[in-house]
């Protein structure tokens, strides 16, 4: 079988069988696990299917994340007043990380002048905050996500493992009291996943239209959470049950 040919057949399976791993695509292929390996990276780069662990998953099911400049004026107004709420986390000497959401690019808008280190994955909150002097930012790098603006990818999910910081200040599109934090697709679940694992503090930003939302893939546990940031629209039953698990919750 030449090269290409598996590829197809690679592909073909993931996409039949919604998921894979790699010992199964060994035996079916013949060729060894690393060989698969190889192949799974390459096809990920040419975004033919997703990496998981063990194996691949299929991209056809996967939902098309939402246009940056539509994210912006969606709940506008309560993402500007939860991101004014944030900025009330952040001390001089931080470090902190900033996702690619439109919270986070509020955040970054009004952020003011002082010593900071500002690590993100955005190109928006980047560009942002490049005209102060006072405040460090370091961009991950990676596979630009040219729909949300923003670096994703094994690239950049492996400049993460350079850093730590102080406070995480992330988005997502579910909030779910069992199901925890999920993303439309697994590139950015993945990103925000691994920004999780190396910040000490995680402060979630979401406005209350994201709770009770169980998106196409799971970013991490509501366990995972220190604090969350949200409107005032969030119902009383859901912000007693989020601090009863001892998670500080700040409506504004």
């Amino acid at each position: 079988m030449l090269v290409a040919e598996r590829y197809e057949k690679i592909v073909q399976l993931v996409n039949e069988r919604s998921s894979i791993r790699v010992s199964e695509l060994s035996e079916l292929c013949g060729v060894t696990e690393e060989t698969i390996r190889r192949d799974l990276d390459r096809l990920e780069q040419a975004g033919r299917l997703r990496r998981s662990h063990g194996g691949a998953v299929s991209i056809r099911e996967q939902q098309p994340e939402t246009p940056y400049a539509e994210r912006e004026i969606t709940h506008a107004e309560e993402k500007k007043r939860i991101a004014r709420e944030a900025l009330s986390f952040i001390q001089p000497n931080d470090r902190i990380l900033l996702d690619a959401s439109s919270t986070a690019w509020y955040m970054a808008s009004n952020l003011p002048d002082i010593p900071l280190t500002v690590l993100t994955n955005s190109i928006k909150v980047a560009v942002e905050l490049s005209g102060k002097e006072k405040i460090e930012v370091i961009s991950t790098g990676g596979l630009l996500a040219s729909r949300s603006l923003s670096y994703v990818g094994p690239l950049a999910e492996r400049s993460l493992d350079a850093y730590y910081v102080n406070k995480l200040f992330l988005s997502c599109k579910g909030v779910h009291l069992e199901k925890g934090i999920s993303e439309s697709n697994e590139l950015q679940a993945r990103i925000k996943h691994k920004m999780i694992g190396i910040a000490d503090q995680v402060i979630l930003l979401a406005d209350a239209s994201k709770f009770g939302v169980q998106a196409f893939t799971h970013v991490a546990d509501l366990s995972e959470v220190n604090a969350i940031v949200t409107d005032r629209r969030i119902p009383d039953a859901i912000a007693a049950q989020l601090k009863e698990r001892e998670i500080a919750v700040t409506a504004v």
